[in-house]
């Protein structure tokens, strides 16, 4: 397929001012995620990456815990103006951690709290904002614009940790937090833009009790969704962990610095962006990508466990982050094409809260993992990680036939 065949959802003007916007806030995201890390195990911290751990459960925990309300919240309210509010609210709460980390005034305690008021708001705000894309370029673009999100997204991760690195070995990890809470008024004045005559909205559902249980129902009718989100499972719990694997890698194991550190985050970008690109010039999506993402992916943990240098380390994030992009954005392709319009935003909320809702299991038994027995071993759990989900793909597979379901529901 064609530039333009990969390209095609930016004929729209929405999409295209959404993704301008989307990609300058990326990039203060990404910002944000290595100074905060840094900060934790290197400046509150001695090399700790059980803290690093702690931050990442309480960021993604609410992700899981807010669940009966953040679906029915996208399925329920205007999801444009939801999405001004989360995306102000992030933008808020990253200028007031990095007006403490320029003060000299942030301890460890206030890292937590941040984390997990910004997750808590995330947590609303990752599923309306998944589920928006369908009402910027319709269901037919849906995989396509899926694609071209993430291919954004990490476009930004090449960008943003290498910034980051430079800024705090220039001015200090506070300068990092405000430069992310500016950037999101790059996406909030990107919804103030939109046309929203042309936006295709799907039909709302009125406020009930039971919706949340209502959604819980709908997945328990469908094995496909159920083996999808036992893959998601495994794969968000144990394998993306990326924050404690490259830090702990690259601070314990090969003794870089701030600017070493960032460029690791930027060279694993490479294959996530490879990855995007790849799914966005397809234009269905197919369950064998899953299998292939998470066996892959396996495999790339594996490499990396076993580098026994920093390039050869970072050639292997390169093969992780391809193989993480085809398997994340494969799931939110299948998930949303086959389920039913009014139940997306509960589904979708349902898929990250599995995705994301394990890290306070994963990320703090990542890093107890990191510090007692070295970072290669954290590794060689995400590579485990792969190969488990990889291995419950083949029993859905083969057990229900799956490829021929997944197939139909694309073209729904």
């Amino acid at each position: 397929m064609g530039a333009i065949g990969v390209f095609r959802s930016l004929r729209g003007f929405n999409y295209r001012v959404w993704i301008i916007g989307a990609f300058v806030s990326n990039i203060g995201t990404w910002i944000q995620a290595t100074a905060q890390d840094w900060l934790v195990l290197t400046r509150l911290t001695h090399h700790d990456a059980s803290a690093v751990g702690i931050v990442l459960g309480l960021q993604f925990g609410p992700q899981f815990l807010l669940l009966p309300w953040t679906g029915g919240a996208a399925d329920r309210l205007n999801q444009h103006k939801l999405l001004m509010v989360t995306q102000a609210v992030m933008g808020t709460l990253a200028l007031g951690l990095g007006l403490l980390t320029v003060a000299g005034v942030v301890r460890l305690w206030q890292v937590y709290v941040f984390a997990f008021l910004f997750g808590s708001a995330a947590a609303f705000d990752a599923p309306v904002r998944q589920t928006f894309v369908a009402e910027l370029v319709g269901d037919g673009d849906l995989h396509n614009a899926v694609s071209l999100n993430s291919t954004s997204f990490n476009l930004a991760r090449m960008i943003g940790p290498a910034v980051s690195g430079v800024i705090i070995a220039d001015g200090g990890t506070g300068w990092a937090f405000l430069a992310n809470g500016v950037s999101f008024a790059a996406v909030v004045m990107s919804l103030g833009f939109l046309r929203l005559g042309d936006l295709d909205p799907h039909a709302r559902v009125t406020r009930a009790k039971g919706n949340f249980i209502e959604g819980l129902r709908y997945v328990r009718g469908r094995p496909d969704l159920i083996a999808i989100l036992a893959m998601l499972f495994l794969f968000g719990t144990f394998g993306l962990n990326f924050p404690i694997f490259i830090s702990t890698m690259a601070v314990t194991v090969f003794h870089a610095d701030a600017r070493g550190y960032g460029v690791l985050s930027s060279v694993m970008a490479v294959g996530t962006v490879a990855g995007a690109l790849f799914g966005a010039g397809r234009r269905e999506a197919g369950f064998g990508s899953l299998l292939a993402g998470a066996g892959v992916f396996g495999i790339g943990c594996t490499l990396a466990a076993l580098a026994p240098g920093y390039w050869w380390f970072a050639g292997a994030l390169v093969v992780m982050g391809a193989a993480t992009l085809t398997f994340t954005n494969t799931t939110n392709s299948l998930m949303q094409l086959s389920t039913e319009p009014a139940m997306r935003g509960r589904v979708m909320a349902l898929r990250v809260g599995v995705a994301l809702g394990g890290t306070p299991i994963g990320a703090p038994l990542i890093g107890l993992v990191a510090d007692r027995f070295g970072p290669r071993w954290a590794l060689g759990v995400g590579a485990a990680s792969g190969f488990a989900a990889a291995a419950v793909g083949v029993y859905a597979a083969v057990r229900l036939k799956r490829g021929a379901v997944f197939a139909a529901g694309t073209r729904r």
